[in-house]
């Protein structure tokens, strides 16, 4: 996906929660990004679930770095 890292680091700098409203917003910015993230309501679900994921896995990493 073209800019998820770049994603992930803003909202990791506006201190964004891992919740369902960021993984939404992810998912937001991507198709700005002109990504592709199908439309059907089960995909989205699919998706945010995996982007949420990945983002607790880099907001850990980023705390990490900086200890």
């Amino acid at each position: 996906m073209f800019g998820l890292d770049e994603i992930m680091a803003d909202l990791c700098a506006e201190n964004r929660k891992a919740n369902d409203e960021t993984a939404e917003e992810i998912m937001t910015r991507l198709e700005d990004m002109k990504n592709y993230i199908p439309s059907s309501e089960r995909a989205r679900k699919d998706y945010a679930y995996v982007l949420l994921k990945e983002y607790r896995k880099y907001v850990k990493d980023q705390a990490d770095k900086n200890r």
